[in-house]
């Protein structure tokens, strides 16, 4: 059974249309790409995915179980952590502050900082630190680490490694790793061919429409594979 299933999900903002029969799946212990132009809804998607946003058509499944109604909100709080683009942090507070803004209980945070996934991080040796003192791949690390609140099993990452230099790539792709390793699921949103060396399976989105090609492909193959789409062959 999958994890995770976007079925059918289409949105709109006013009259355009940017999602429109769009499905992707994911099992655990997989991560899965979303590939496409600027424009072409793949923040959206996520955004959906995460509960931020609504979609005008389709279901979002969580281990065959939809989420809608009343239960809904709290399943894409169970399932799902999500670390946007643009960042969630708050550049004046200490790592420590920013993760406990997240992490509601204190005594887990502190054995998450001491054993768990958070040490796996290395956030713990951060903590005194201001946020707008660390690097890139720093910020992005503890960025994670604020998605993990309630260790959800499933992470949704939107440009994962935009504005990183090539050792914070080398950091966070390690991290990732390690999390899909132990049964977490991925799906990210991405420019960068590198990030789909650890994925399972790739969408690529264009018209608002989602399709599955193969995982292997890069450069120029990749590209004409995108063109494809756009051009509604």
């Amino acid at each position: 059974m999958d994890r995770i299933c976007a079925s059918d999900i289409e949105s709109a903002y006013g009259r355009k249309r940017v999602l429109r029969q769009v499905t992707v799946t994911a099992s655990a212990g997989q991560c899965v790409g979303i590939v496409g132009a600027n424009g072409c809804g793949k923040s959206t998607l996520l955004g959906i995915l995460a509960g931020m946003r609504r979609p005008s058509g389709g279901t979002v499944f969580f281990d065959g179980m939809p989420a809608r109604g009343k239960l809904g909100a709290a399943m894409f709080r169970h399932y799902t952590g999500y670390v946007p683009q643009e960042g969630n942090l708050i550049p004046e507070l200490s790592v420590m502050d920013n993760l406990c803004l997240w992490h509601m209980d204190k005594e887990k945070l502190l054995w998450e900082l001491e054993q768990g996934f958070l040490h796996m991080l290395g956030l713990k040796e951060m903590c005194p630190v201001k946020v707008k003192k660390l690097s890139g791949g720093m910020k992005k690390r503890v960025s994670i680490g604020c998605a993990m609140a309630g260790n959800p099993p499933i992470l949704l990452l939107d440009e994962p490694s935009a504005a990183l230099d090539l050792p914070g790539r080398t950091e966070v792709k390690k991290y990732l790793e390690a999390y899909k390793s132990a049964g977490g699921t991925i799906l990210l949103a991405t420019h960068e061919e590198s990030e789909l060396d650890i994925c399972e399976k790739v969408y690529a989105l264009s018209g608002g429409i989602s399709r599955e090609i193969d995982r292997k492909l890069r450069g120029e193959a990749l590209v004409s594979e995108l063109e494809k789409g756009r051009n509604g062959v």
